[in-house]
């Protein structure tokens, strides 16, 4: 076998990055974590030891971590000064939560992710899944953290207004069903935005429930919010102007089941909002950084949260388009548009 010398140093090179970036990226959730990041957002230079007085942290640990933030090129270092700078612009990404650029979540979800290693290999071997509730709380919480900046940015400004008629329904005082909802962060941002309407957050998994009903109560939202344990496949009520699935359906075992299900609950002239990763079903296509991180989360998390369903259809988060359309179809929602569009979700409106 000939073996191109020049390409296995190229590829050497990659694999040695990425195996960087894994060890940084635990730096990186530090920082988040601990706020260290928050502390150095809008603060102007920092020595180690002016960083530790701000955050009551040792100054020995905090220098070795800034180390390794010039090293990755999240801070910038003055030599003559030993000072320590998080530009605004970085800033932007990793210390404020309300930006809709914050990707700090992704760092706290990773640390669930390596926690269950183990079982991932035990199900490669078995062909069983690896349930959402076998994951550690982090993977909870930062599922929750990494995509609330994106619905906050999106979802009411953007999203809500491109499904026809869906918006003036809201202002007037609608029902809606949010199906998979998590922390109930998406919940409640349509919440806040339609005062008129009422809003029902379902989800199987009891903790994260639990987490949203002490955020609704926190955020003053009780009044038209409600939160209960129900799956995609039974959740109660009937006659929902709109219900949503917002990066879930995918992770369900009877997807087609789910959209039928919504099918029944919906009002005559209600519709269904579909979130998806922007992702494609042909696996070229995902050679970039968003897909290649979307589609290793679907070996990590989404398949194998399906499979622990033993549903009749496990599809990973790369089903594509069309996948999803049929399903819809097949469901009774024969009208299906693309309705908006971001680089890390696709936006569908399903409706009779």
């Amino acid at each position: 076998m000939t073996v191109d010398e020049d390409r296995v140093m190229e590829f050497l090179g990659r694999v040695v990055t990425d195996g960087g970036a894994a060890v940084a990226g635990l730096c990186t959730s530090l920082g988040d974590r601990l706020g260290l990041y928050a502390a150095m957002a809008g603060a102007g230079p920092l020595t180690a030891d002016q960083l530790a007085e701000r955050t009551g942290l040792h100054t020995r640990y905090l220098r070795e971590w800034l180390a390794a933030q010039v090293a990755g090129e999240y801070v910038e270092y003055d030599a003559a000064a030993d000072s320590y700078l998080l530009p605004d612009e970085h800033a932007a990404v990793l210390a404020d939560p309300a930006a809709p650029t914050y990707a700090a979540g992704f760092f706290t979800m990773m640390q669930a992710l390596y926690g269950t290693e183990d079982l991932l290999m035990e199900a490669f071997r078995t062909g069983r899944g690896v349930g959402w509730e076998e994951h550690g709380e982090a993977l909870f919480a930062g599922t929750a953290k990494f995509f609330r900046p994106g619905y906050e940015g999106a979802l009411v400004p953007e999203w809500i207004p491109a499904m026809n008629g869906t918006e003036r329904k809201l202002r007037a005082g609608a029902e809606v069903a949010d199906v998979g909802c998590g922390y109930g962060w998406s919940t409640m941002l349509m919440a806040k935005a339609y005062p008129a309407s009422h809003f029902h957050g379902f989800d199987f998994h009891r903790p994260s429930i639990e987490a949203a009903g002490e955020l609704a109560e926190e955020q003053g939202l009780a009044d038209r919010v409600s939160f209960e344990v129900a799956g995609a496949l039974d959740f109660p009520g009937e006659d929902y102007d709109l219900i949503t699935f917002f990066d879930c359906l995918h992770d369900m075992g009877d997807p087609g089941s789910a959209l039928h299900h919504a099918e029944q609950a919906l009002a005559p002239d209600g519709a269904c909002m579909i979130v998806e990763p922007n992702v494609s079903a042909d696996v070229r296509e995902n050679a970039n950084p968003i897909g290649r991180a979307v589609v290793s989360a679907s070996v990590a998390i989404c398949l194998p949260a399906a499979l622990a369903q033993h549903g009749p259809q496990a599809m990973g988060n790369h089903a594509g388009e069309d996948a999803m359309r049929h399903l819809a179809d097949d469901a009774g929602l024969h009208h299906w548009k693309l309705a908006a569009e971001s680089p890390l979700n696709r936006v569908y409106a399903a409706s009779r």
